[in-house]
């Protein structure tokens, strides 16, 4: 076996037992054509108040920038998926994703691992770990890297497993066997296009007008929730599942393995009235490790609020 199609299979293994699903391989270059979408996605004011979309642009579309001599984005996909639901219907609804412990530290904590293989198996490798947290276009690299398609929500959709994953990238000086793309299997389904309840994925699908997204909503945007919304949140209160949940392919969709993603004992339970009554005692106690505190209690009784003004 060559030395580059051994590497690669060690680290895809590897991977595998550290709790990453899916691993791909893609060659570091410019993103020339994403490039450009990203300039269309800006100039149409697409991002909304995050200003911080708009730095280092050169950086997004250019791994090597990021790590000096860049030869690989080792890609992969970690299951957050859970069919487990909040008990009260009438609650404001928390997205999937932040049931548990805050992914960044979850997840980068395991590809810091991942790293430290690579470099005590294979020898000296430069590299750096990324898991949301950096200028990195991760869905057009999962992409490449052959992890599914961009679908019409704009969510990166792997045929064996749907969406309820997160994403992470090592990007290295190491060549490695690269993956080819998969096609597009959203046909002429629009199911995510017709639930959104704010309209946010265009009409042709493809763009998302994060402005309008519930999760920009509810989690980046720091003012108030502009008053168009009201009546049209469908009770999230945190993020968004609306165009997961009616996507055909997370039928596919599996209960993850990781013990770090179970909901705090008293998360699911909390009826709509504990909601309306939240007190900072209880969001410290409930989300001690949670993503949800990106949006600080006070962020999160302002969505509760609206919630109950719409």
């Amino acid at each position: 076996m060559q030395t580059t199609e051994r590497n690669t299979e060690i680290i895809r293994n590897e991977a595998q037992r550290l709790g990453f699903e899916f691993v791909g391989f893609a060659r570091a270059e410019r993103l020339n054509e994403e490039a450009r979408n990203l300039e269309k996605w800006l100039s149409r004011n697409a991002h909304g108040r995050m200003a911080y979309m708009e730095n280092h642009f050169d950086l997004r579309i250019d791994p090597t920038l990021l790590v000096p001599g860049a030869k690989t984005l080792i890609c992969l996909t970690f299951n957050y998926f859970t069919p487990e639901k909040q008990v009260d219907p009438d609650a404001p609804k928390i997205a999937t994703y932040a049931y548990g412990e805050d992914y960044h530290h979850v997840v980068k904590d395991k590809l810091k691992l991942l790293l430290q293989f690579i470099q005590t198996e294979i020898g000296e490798v430069n590299g750096r770990c990324f898991v949301d947290s950096a200028p990195v276009m991760e869905r057009e690299w999962a992409k490449r890297a052959g992890l599914g398609w961009n679908g019409r929500n704009t969510l990166t959709i792997h045929p064996k497993r749907g969406s309820f994953f997160f994403l992470a990238e090592i990007i290295c000086d190491l060549p490695l066997l690269y993956d080819d793309p998969i096609r597009d299997h959203c046909g002429t389904c629009r199911r995510c296009i017709e639930a959104c309840p704010t309209e946010a994925i265009s009409q042709e699908g493809y763009f998302l007008d994060a402005s309008r997204c519930i999760s920009y909503l509810t989690i980046e945007l720091r003012d108030e929730i502009p008053t168009e919304f009201k009546g049209k949140m469908d009770d999230w209160m945190f993020g968004c599942d609306v165009c997961q949940d009616v996507c055909p392919w997370n039928r596919f969709a599996e209960k993850h393995n990781e013990p770090a993603f179970e909901p705090h004992p008293d998360l699911l339970h909390l009826s709509r009235h504990d909601w309306q009554e939240l007190t900072e005692e209880v969001f410290g106690r409930v989300f001690k490790k949670s993503a949800v505190k990106r949006a600080k209690f006070e962020g999160l009784k302002r969505n509760i609020g609206f919630l109950n003004k719409g």
